[in-house]
């Protein structure tokens, strides 16, 4: 699968489709309501949902600007895409969604949700509140429209918007959609939490946590959500330690991943309970599969003997063992 979403997110996790749907096969989650209380650019909640992995998905997002966009994108479809059509890829353009993105209070949603996604594939890394790619001068190796493929982008949302009855929008604080409508969805539903970084989040998300939020997701996760779920950090000391009451049984899965500069890293998975996972659950993109392949042939080994070559940014996932409610 490739990337499906309009926005450009810092480590976008559409590449872990392959290994979210082996989880819902495992566990007999395939067709459920999928929710993402940390939705931001939504890429694996839409890779899951066009390739009918899951039924319905739940996207939350607290902040307005990307809940604009959204809204904007399932509910004014049309209008939207004309917007883009009309728009110049500009230096002047730039300069007026980002003056919107400064007064998003008084902006309208569709100004705003505009204003979202021209800054967010005309700014580096997609990050609204960093420059402009090329520099305001334009006198960089890519230019603005670098990736603003208005065509592309245009057929996206058109393909997502066919499915708007299946997307169901929040605004709300993660933690509050987690105890409210996260433990409301439908007994067969997963959901995926991707928290800001513990670790430069004050540098790549709109809404960063401090140590205390982070401490209080970790709760509200492991002593009050009643539906599966997996969350993913950065694999750093804090996090270990905040879920470390719930360890009691640890298997690690290593997942090749290619994340861009701002995230790059290791992260590290923590999955309820009760989730069946595989021994060995590799991402298997297309060069992947092929350096495997040849691999094995060459060593003339069983696939289950081979020694997978290390990559060079892996995530680990750890299956927690107490901790959580029952499903």
């Amino acid at each position: 699968m490739y990337a499906v979403s309009p926005l450009r997110y810092p480590g976008a996790k559409w590449r872990l489709e392959k290994f979210i749907h082996s989880i819902l096969l495992r566990n007999n989650l395939e067709g459920c309501h999928y929710a993402e209380p940390f939705a931001g650019g939504a890429s694996l909640a839409i890779s899951l949902l066009l390739r009918n992995f899951v039924s319905d998905i739940h996207l939350n997002d607290l902040d307005r600007s990307i809940f604009s966009f959204w809204k904007c994108v399932l509910s004014n479809t049309e209008e939207f895409i004309e917007k883009i059509e009309c728009t110049p890829v500009t230096i002047d353009s730039w300069l007026q969604q980002k003056e919107i993105q400064n007064n998003k209070e008084t902006a309208t949603e569709a100004e705003l949700g505009f204003s979202t996604f021209f800054l967010n594939r005309t700014n580096r890394s997609g990050i609204l509140t960093a420059g402009v790619i090329g520099g305001k001068n334009q006198n960089g190796k890519w230019k603005i429209d670098a990736r603003y493929n208005k065509k592309n982008l245009i057929q996206r949302i058109i393909t997502i918007s066919k499915e708007k009855n299946r997307v169901h929008l929040y605004q709300k604080d993660a933690i509050d959609f987690i105890l409210t409508d996260g433990n409301q969805l439908p007994s067969k539903s997963f959901i995926y939490l991707d928290p800001p970084y513990y670790v430069k989040g004050q540098d790549l998300y709109l809404n960063a946590y401090q140590h205390s939020d982070h401490l209080q997701l970790a709760n509200a996760v492991l002593k009050d959500l009643n539906r599966p779920w997996m969350v993913s950090y950065d694999n750093v000391s804090e996090i270990r330690d905040l879920f470390a009451e719930a360890k009691t049984t640890e298997e690690p899965y290593q997942l090749p991943y290619s994340a861009s500069l701002e995230r790059k890293g290791k992260e590290i998975f923590f999955l309820s309970p009760k989730l069946i996972t595989e021994k060995e659950l590799i991402h298997t993109s297309t060069r992947n599969k092929r350096v495997l392949d040849q691999e094995r042939k060459a060593a003339q080994t069983p696939p289950d003997l081979v020694k997978k070559r290390p990559a060079p940014h892996q995530i680990q996932a750890r299956t927690l063992g107490n901790g959580a409610d029952t499903w």
